[in-house]
């Protein structure tokens, strides 16, 4: 009997507590980042002299970065060590936030922020997948799982609170700052965390990751290079969809020689992990398009300060959050195919009510219904899809797959946060354009000289900074356009959001598609995942 408790003490204590919390305070580090960046948008801009749509192109930037290389990631903590990919990682993400502290133009946030900032994350996020695996043992492991879970939702929920009361009432350089020193006292507990040895294949498929980074990395970037008024936007989107399309093929080819390669093409004939994956591709554009269109509009158009901006999106937060951690625990026996598609139903329903609102919204609280809403259905959605697209998935490939995964939610919030950026600004551009072009106060050479700015950049301001702008002009002129940039800038921000109403659509599309299937039985490996 006294050997029985032994046993059961020694599996108890499996792993070093304090790694755990050292673990858990990455990943809120990893997740707050670009919640803070969002709710201070208006801030950077004034304090950098710079646009909200390069703002918005460098957290698109950052997302798809992360996206690109993160399978690629993955391999390298596999051939040089999960540790040394950690810490790697780590410091990745600390040059990011120390550059977001003391840059003093845009540029640099771009270079270290987006680019060694993405790149820390896509290293940093499997590294932690297998240092957990390896580090901890029975309920302890399951028990650091919940832990480092629990710290990212934890920062989904209060990193828009967090971020708007440091950067209004301090600055938000001070919240990076703060990113700075948690990585710093994580990286000083590091020689606690001991490394994980790979035993598999070191062979390296250099043509997959080329494929796989110049893919995911075309689309975006033609998309922000459309959004920014660039060239050979066609061409990059091409070479993008031909990178995948390549990818896939060059996959095939390398397993029916039975040779390395960047991932297992075999995972895809699973339906459930086709479905999963693009419905947690779907889930994520959707979530990008609200987390760019919605803290443009209460910093560029309501002229909301960070902390207002964090308030406002309280009711989304907090929502996703609560409705998360209560379906997690109460699903019980409940159909997860059917609680994903009621999470699309909620989320399509909850945009599909915003954006009627959003032109007539004088204040934040009137968004709060809507965003409640769709906070309910995204919590649904994050309490059920990681499951249930690894659920199918043997023991040994789960790491593999979880990658993937990350891969396709990384890519879907990067395109989101691009695509709804761009809309919104070709959207404002046209629109601007048609009311100068009917104006009775502007004269055609006015009206010209307003289409031809807008050719060059069209740019969501603030009636303030406008008039700013405008300062000498004939007071007739001056009201005119900021009349017109009134209207234009809501009715733009409406067409940005159908692009999170599409994608949630799709999704319901993916639910009803989920229920033709037997629901797949809940996974103890796939419980043990990190989400992407």
């Amino acid at each position: 009997m006294s050997s029985e408790s032994t046993a059961v003490v020694q599996e108890e204590s499996g792993g070093d507590q304090l790694v755990a919390i050292l673990l858990a305070m990455a990943m809120f580090v990893l997740v707050v980042d670009t919640s803070l960046m969002n709710v201070s948008i208006s801030a950077v801009v004034h304090d950098l002299d710079t646009t909200a749509s390069g703002v918005q192109s460098a957290i698109a930037l950052e997302a798809l970065v992360s996206a690109a290389f993160i399978l690629i990631g993955s391999k390298i903590g596999d051939l040089f060590g999960r540790k040394r990919a950690y810490i790697l990682g780590l410091l990745g993400y600390a040059v990011g936030a120390l550059s977001m502290t003391l840059s003093q133009s845009l540029l640099p946030i771009i270079i270290f922020w987006a680019v060694i900032g993405g790149l820390g994350a896509s290293l940093l996020l499997p590294a932690m997948q297998s240092l957990i695996h390896g580090n901890f043992q029975g309920p302890m492991q399951r028990r650091a799982y919940a832990l480092v879970g629990a710290a990212a939702a934890i920062a989904a929920a209060v990193g828009p609170l967090i971020g708007g009361l440091i950067t209004t009432y301090l600055s938000w350089r001070v919240a990076f700052a703060g990113e700075v020193l948690i990585i710093a006292i994580v990286l000083l507990g590091s020689g606690r965390v001991h490394d994980v040895p790979y035993t598999g294949s070191r062979e390296i498929d250099v043509v997959g990751a080329i494929l796989s980074a110049v893919g995911m990395a075309g689309v975006v970037l033609g998309i922000l290079v459309w959004e920014e008024g660039g060239a050979a936007v066609g061409a990059l989107i091409a070479v993008g969809v031909v990178a995948l399309v390549s990818l896939g093929w060059w996959l095939r080819k390398r397993k029916r020689e039975g040779k390395s390669a960047l991932l297992d093409p075999g995972l895809f004939t699973s339906r459930y992990f086709r479905l999963g994956i693009s419905s947690q591709t779907l889930q994520q554009i959707a979530l990008g398009g609200l987390m760019i269109a919605l803290p443009i509009f209460l910093q560029m158009v309501l002229e909301y300060n960070a902390l207002e901006a964090g308030l406002s999106l309280a009711p989304l937060s907090l929502s996703m959050f609560a409705v998360a951690l209560l379906a997690g625990k109460r699903a019980g026996r409940r159909s997860p195919s059917r609680i994903i598609r009621a999470g699309f139903l909620l989320l399509a329903a909850g945009v599909a009510v915003l954006i009627p609102i959003v032109p007539r919204a004088h204040s934040g609280w009137w968004m709060a219904v809507p965003l409640l809403i769709a906070g309910c259905g995204l919590g649904l959605l994050v309490s059920q899809l990681n499951n249930y697209t690894l659920s199918p998935i043997e023991e040994e490939r789960v790491s593999e797959a979880a990658g993937v995964n990350s891969a396709g939610g990384s890519f879907g919030l990067s395109f989101g946060l691009a695509f709804a950026g761009a809309i919104m600004l070709a959207s404002l551009s046209l629109l601007f354009t048609h009311y100068s072009d009917n104006s009775k106060v502007l004269s055609p050479a006015e009206q010209q000289q307003v289409s031809k700015g807008l050719e060059k950049n069209a740019e969501v301001m603030t009636n303030t900074q406008l008039e700013k702008l405008l300062a000498g002009q004939p007071a007739d002129v001056k009201a005119e356009i900021l009349h017109i940039n009134t209207v234009a800038r809501p009715k733009a921000l409406q067409i940005a959001l159908l692009v999170p109403l599409l994608a949630a659509l799709l999704g319901l599309l993916n639910g009803f598609r989920m229920t033709r299937l037997p629901d797949p039985e809940p996974s103890a490996a796939a419980e043990g995942v990190l989400g992407g």
